[in-house]
Formats: C-alpha cells, sequence, structure tokens
C-alpha cells in the first residue's frame, strides 16, 4: 500500500461517515466511515515515512603511497545501506 492507497481509504471513509444518508441495520456506516478514515491516515504516514526516509551513506577514503614505485594510490569505497 502506498500513499495513494492511503487518501483513497480516507476519502471512501469521508464519503461513508458524512455524505452518505443511508441507514443500514446490519452495519454502522458512520463507524465504518471513521474506522476507514482512521486506516487510510496510518497508511499514508507509514507511506510517507518510507518514502522520505533518508539512505545512510558512508565513504571510506584511503590515500597510500607504493613503496616500491613511489606512486601515490587512493581508495574509495561507498556503501549505501
Amino acid at each position: 500500500m502506498g500513499i495513494g492507497s492511503g487518501i483513497f481509504l480516507f476519502v471512501v471513509g469521508l464519503i461513508l461517515a458524512f455524505a452518505l444518508n443511508i441507514e443500514v441495520t446490519w452495519i454502522d456506516l458512520k463507524l465504518t466511515g471513521y474506522i476507514l478514515m482512521g486506516a487510510g491516515l496510518v497508511v499514508f504516514v507509514i507511506s510517507l515515512v518510507f518514502a522520505l526516509r533518508r539512505r545512510s551513506t558512508t565513504v571510506t577514503r584511503r590515500d597510500m603511497i607504493d613503496p616500491a614505485t613511489g606512486e601515490r594510490i587512493e581508495e574509495r569505497r561507498t556503501d549505501d545501506y
């Protein structure tokens, strides 16, 4: 589920809670709407957290001089987590 799914659940919950004026004996549409709005908000927030989470990057750099030739050796390693 992503950001769009959270928005969809929230909108369906809004429609059930506030726009429909239907009485059904086997389900409370207002409560169902509130539950869907809450679930949509939770899905939306969790999706945003995962989408905006930064990647941790470690860069290791070593400079050496080769004793045999006297040349400078540069090593660079990047790790993405």
